[in-house]
């Protein structure tokens, strides 16, 4: 199979920040804003392998300034590495001021998504490989974090060994 640039992975959402978007303190939910974040990155992984993509684990997100009603918000994400099947995807949030331009990165996030066929097998995805610096930056350090993914989806699996899938207002529950 071949490799790819990562440039061809890119994908960009944009959205503006409505009152319902909101919460309490009048910055836009987590939630809402995970929810764009597992959405375009599964959009750069699929424009990677051509095929259905699962989330296998959503690594990281980083809140880092808050969004505003005043804001859109921007989002951008390409796959940064690949293994077999699987791919690693960043995105980077960007807040954009609407009154007065000013930008200022937000959020990022790390996500590993599985590539599948219509069987729900496995299947093979190309290997990328990276053209400017930040692209560069972002591939060279992927093992460690997929050597960081792989020891904590073991230690959740040890803890979800030990814990109880009953409820306690069911008879027999806790």
């Amino acid at each position: 199979m071949e490799s790819t640039p990562i440039r061809t992975t890119r994908s960009y959402k944009m959205a503006r920040v409505f009152p319902t978007d909101v919460n309490s303190y009048q910055t836009l939910f987590g939630g809402r804003l995970m929810a764009y974040i597992d959405d375009i990155a599964s959009i750069a992984a699929a424009k990677l392998c051509r095929a259905n993509t699962i989330t296998a684990s959503t690594d990281s997100v980083d809140f880092l300034y808050p969004i505003y009603m005043t804001d859109s918000v921007t989002l951008e994400s390409f796959v940064t590495w690949s293994g077999r099947s699987s791919m690693e995807t960043f995105v980077k949030v960007v807040r954009e001021d609407l009154k007065t331009g000013e930008r200022r990165i937000a959020a990022t996030a790390f996500l590993t998504f599985v590539a599948m066929d219509d069987h729900g097998r496995k299947v093979e995805v190309p290997q990328v490989y990276p053209e400017t610096e930040e692209e560069r930056k972002l591939h060279d350090s992927a093992p460690d974090r997929a050597a960081m993914r792989r020891q904590r989806r073991e230690a959740s699996r040890e803890l979800a060994e030990f814990l109880t899938s009953d409820y306690p207002w069911e008879p027999g529950g806790r």
